[in-house]
C-alpha cells in the first residue's frame, strides 16, 4: 500500500482514479507512464473503466488519486480514508512524481496560490511577472493545466500555481518555494461541511513552505493561518497591505508599490530604513473598471503576486515590466458593451459573494441594474445584499435558487426594485435578463453580471455563463 509518507514507486501500485475531469485524466496518464495499474470510476464518463461507485473493490486498491470535484464525503473517499487506503489528490500526486528540471538544480520550485477570490487573477499576474525575468513559468492548476502534466515536464523553471480548496483536501506533502491565501469568505460549505473546515483546507498551503508565507496584513485569519504553519525553518512571514508596509511587508507609497521585506539581505541593518520600488499604480492603470477606477482588490493581488514573485529572486524591474504587460482573462469585470449610455460589464467570475462584493465596491450609489443568481452552494446572501445595497438600482435574478436572493432582498433592500426571470427556457435564460436589465437601467447606469454564484444550474460553466450574456448584450443593441 502507497502511504502518505512512503517514497514514490508507483510501478505495480493499483490506482483508482476518482473522476475523469481534465486533472482525472492527465492523473490517469501520468500513473501508467509510471507503471501503475490504473482503475478508473465516473458516472458519466463512457470510457471509464467503473461507472457505479458499488462497484469499487478496495481491498484491491492501494492508493485513490481523487479529482477535485469528489467532495470527502463521497461513499468511496471516505470508505477509502477508513480502510487507510491513502487518498491524494492530483497536486499530492504531482508533487510526489515531479521530475528534475533539464537546465539542473532539481525539480521546478512552486510559488502556490489560493483563497476565495483572485486567485486567476493572482497566478496569471505572477506568470507574467515571471515571464518578464526571463523565466520558462506557466500558470497552473485551477486556472487550467493540470499541475501533474507541468510538474512532469523538465522544460519549466518554476511553476505559479493556483490551488482551490478542494485541491488542498487532499494535498499531504506539497512544500511550496512560496504560497500566499488571498482571503477566505464563506464559499463551498456544501462541499467542506463547515467554514471551519473550507479555512483548514485553505491553510494547508502555508505546511512546509520554504521561504515566505504571503497573506493580506488587514485580516486576522491569515495572519493566524500563518501563526500556526509548521514551515521550514527560516521561512517568514511577509504581509501585504494597501497601505505603507512596515518591515518586512510589501504595500503602497504615494502611489508607489514598494518591497520591505525581500530588497536587502536579512543580515543588512539597512533593511530597517530602506525599501525598494517595484513599480505605480499607473502600472495597474490597463486594469481599472468601467468608472476608471482601479479597484483595491487589483492593487491587492499586484502586491500579493510581487511578493511570491521576490521569493523567488525576481529583480524588482520585472515586477514592474511583468504587471504592465498582464492583461485579464475574460469575464472579470469586462466591459462588453456601452448601449444608450449605460455600460454592460461581464464579471461572470464572481461566483461567490465575496467576489460580487468586490465588484460592485467601486460602483457609484444607486447606478447598477445587478444580474445575479445562479446555484447558491449553501450560501446565503444576507450580508452581500446589505452591504452592498447602496450601489443598486434594481436587481435582475436568474438561476435555480432564488429563495436565499428574495429572501435577503426583502430584508436589506426592500425598496429596490427585484425582477425574477423564470429559470424555466435555461436557453434564453440570458437573453430575458439582459431584455429586463436594460429596461430597468438609466443613462451612466452598469448593468453588471456578477451573479455571487456557480454557474452549472443553467450554463456550463461561468465562461459559458459569460459569453451568454455578451450574445444576449450585443443582440439586444442591434435591435435598438
Amino acid at each position: 500500500m502507497v502511504a502518505a509518507t512512503d517514497p514514490v514507486d508507483l510501478d505495480g501500485a493499483r490506482v483508482l482514479v476518482a473522476g475523469l475531469g481534465v486533472s482525472g485524466r492527465a492523473a490517469a496518464r501520468v500513473l501508467r507512464e509510471r507503471g501503475a495499474v490504473v482503475t478508473t470510476l465516473d458516472a458519466s464518463a463512457e470510457d471509464a473503466d467503473l461507472r457505479d461507485a458499488a462497484d469499487v473493490d478496495l481491498t484491491l486498491v492501494d492508493l485513490v488519486v481523487a479529482s477535485p470535484g469528489w467532495a470527502p464525503d463521497h461513499p468511496v473517499l471516505a470508505a477509502a480514508v477508513q480502510r487507510g487506503v491513502p487518498v491524494w489528490s492530483e497536486v499530492e500526486l504531482a508533487w510526489r512524481v515531479r521530475v528534475d528540471r533539464a537546465a539542473g538544480g532539481g525539480p521546478a520550485p512552486w510559488l502556490v496560490v489560493t483563497g476565495t477570490n483572485g486567485k486567476t487573477t493572482t497566478v496569471s499576474m505572477l506568470a507574467a511577472v515571471l515571464a518578464a525575468a526571463g523565466l520558462d513559468a506557466p500558470a497552473v492548476g485551477n486556472v487550467g493545466t493540470p499541475v501533474v502534466e507541468a510538474a512532469t515536464d523538465p522544460v519549466h523553471d518554476v511553476l505559479a500555481v493556483e490551488l482551490s480548496s478542494f485541491q488542498l483536501h487532499f494535498t499531504h506533502t506539497m512544500a511550496a518555494r512560496a504560497a500566499a491565501v488571498l482571503n477566505v469568505a464563506e464559499d463551498h460549505l456544501d462541499w467542506h461541511g463547515s467554514f471551519e473546515q473550507y479555512a483548514a483546507a485553505k491553510a494547508r498551503i502555508y505546511e512546509r513552505v520554504e521561504v515566505a508565507c504571503v497573506y493580506g496584513t488587514a485580516d486576522p485569519l491569515l495572519e493566524r493561518m500563518v501563526e500556526q504553519a509548521d514551515v521550514a525553518d527560516g521561512a517568514r512571514a511577509v504581509g501585504v497591505t494597501l497601505g505603507a508596509p512596515g518591515p518586512g511587508q510589501l504595500g503602497v507609497v504615494d502611489g508607489i508599490l514598494v518591497d520591505r521585506s525581500f530588497h536587502l539581505p536579512l543580515a543588512d541593518p539597512a533593511r530597517q530604513r530602506s525599501a525598494a520600488e517595484l513599480g505605480t499604480l499607473e502600472d495597474l492603470r490597463h486594469l481599472a473598471g468601467p468608472d476608471g477606477e482601479l479597484a483595491p482588490h487589483v492593487v491587492g493581488n499586484a502586491l500579493a503576486a510581487a511578493a511570491l514573485a521576490r521569493a523567488q529572486g525576481v529583480p524588482a524591474s520585472a515586477v514592474r515590466d511583468g504587471l504592465r504587460a498582464y492583461r485579464p482573462g475574460a469575464h472579470r469585470r469586462e466591459v462588453v458593451a456601452v448601449v444608450d449610455g449605460v455600460a454592460f460589464v461581464d464579471d461572470s467570475k464572481a461566483t461567490n459573494a465575496h467576489a460580487a462584493a468586490a465588484s460592485l465596491g467601486p460602483a457609484a450609489p444607486g447606478t447598477v441594474v445587478w444580474i445575479a443568481g445562479g446555484l447558491a452552494k449553501g450560501a446565503r446572501f444576507d450580508d452581500l445584499v446589505a452591504q452592498r445595497a447602496d450601489r443598486l438600482r434594481a436587481v435582475v435574478l436568474i438561476g435555480t435558487d432564488q429563495e436565499p436572493w428574495t429572501d435577503a432582498l426583502a430584508r436589506h433592500a426592500p425598496g429596490i426594485p427585484v425582477s425574477i426571470v423564470d429559470p424555466a427556457h435555461t436557453g434564453t435564460v440570458m437573453t430575458r435578463a439582459v431584455r429586463q436589465a436594460r429596461r430597468l437601467a438609466r443613462p451612466g447606469d452598469t448593468v453588471l453580471l456578477a451573479p455571487a454564484c456557480a454557474s452549472m444550474d443553467q450554463f456550463d460553466s461561468y465562461a459559458h455563463r459569460g459569453e451568454a450574456f455578451a450574445t444576449a448584450v450585443r443582440a439586444s443593441a442591434a435591435t435598438g
